[in-house]
């Protein structure tokens, strides 16, 4: 149910290689956000995609309601006896008032109409409640195919980011947060991969949708072959995130 006048699904077409391909995230950011959380009975995971963070959250929370408003993204989503998946807007969570300790948001807040969002955050949340805006930015490569991979996302691809983009690429510095920020220290996804899976995870950009959509598969291909090229091997591939965490109803 897509209900949000503002939802642009950048994702639908590549749902089930989203699941397959994009990280997840760290076990200490999940450590670090049940270590501030007032209780772990109940999370609301938004934007949740096909549950890569609902999944974790699962791990620590007695119930997690995981929504997003592409009904593909859900359908995709890996069951869990404690995650219950909703297809609902950003803005529109379908919960009780007060009844949610932790709301997180990751790497969606830069798409969702921020305002009537962090009105349901306030409505939903209990009187200690957090809420966390986690993204992960742009990689970089360990080894010579860095330059390449630079090259395909950004002058390859610049013309077909969406704005948006720009909220991750400055850490959600200028993403409005009207709460009561709690500073974190810095987290890092790491994974090693060989040409193919990275390759496998540039499918699942919103850029490289776009310009599939507009130039066909055959180009997409020429243009990422450059980086097929230089990857020799397995690399570390390293995302740096941003985690923005606040009081809902600071005290």
């Amino acid at each position: 149910m897509n209900t949000s006048p503002k939802f642009r699904d950048h994702f639908t077409g590549v749902a089930a290689d989203y699941a397959q391909h994009r990280p997840t995230y760290p076990g200490e950011l999940l450590e670090k956000l049940v270590e501030l959380s007032p209780d772990t009975r109940h999370a609301l995971d938004v934007g949740c995609g096909n549950g890569q963070l609902s999944l974790l959250l699962a791990e620590h929370f007695d119930r997690v309601i995981a929504t997003d408003a592409s009904a593909a993204q859900i359908a995709a989503a890996m069951p869990h006896p404690r995650i219950i998946y909703r297809v609902r807007p950003a803005e529109d969570s379908g919960l009780e008032d007060g009844s949610v300790s932790l709301v997180t948001v990751a790497q969606a807040a830069h798409w969702f109409d921020l305002a009537p969002f962090y009105r349901e955050v306030r409505r939903v949340g209990a009187p200690d409640a957090l809420i966390a805006l986690i993204s992960y930015g742009r990689m970089r490569i360990d080894g010579p195919a860095n330059p390449a991979v630079q090259h395909f996302y950004g002058p390859e691809l610049a013309a077909y980011w969406p704005a948006e983009r720009a909220h991750v690429e400055n850490g959600y510095a200028d993403l409005d947060f009207p709460f009561s920020e709690l500073r974190q220290p810095a987290f890092e996804i790491t994974r090693e991969w060989d040409a193919g899976q990275f390759l496998a995870y540039t499918d699942t950009w919103s850029a490289t949708t776009a310009m599939r959509t507009a130039l066909g598969d055959a180009e997409v291909r020429r243009r990422q072959q450059p980086l097929r090229e230089a990857w020799e091997g397995i690399h570390k591939v390293r995302w740096p995130i941003t985690l923005r965490v606040g009081k809902i109803h600071p005290g």
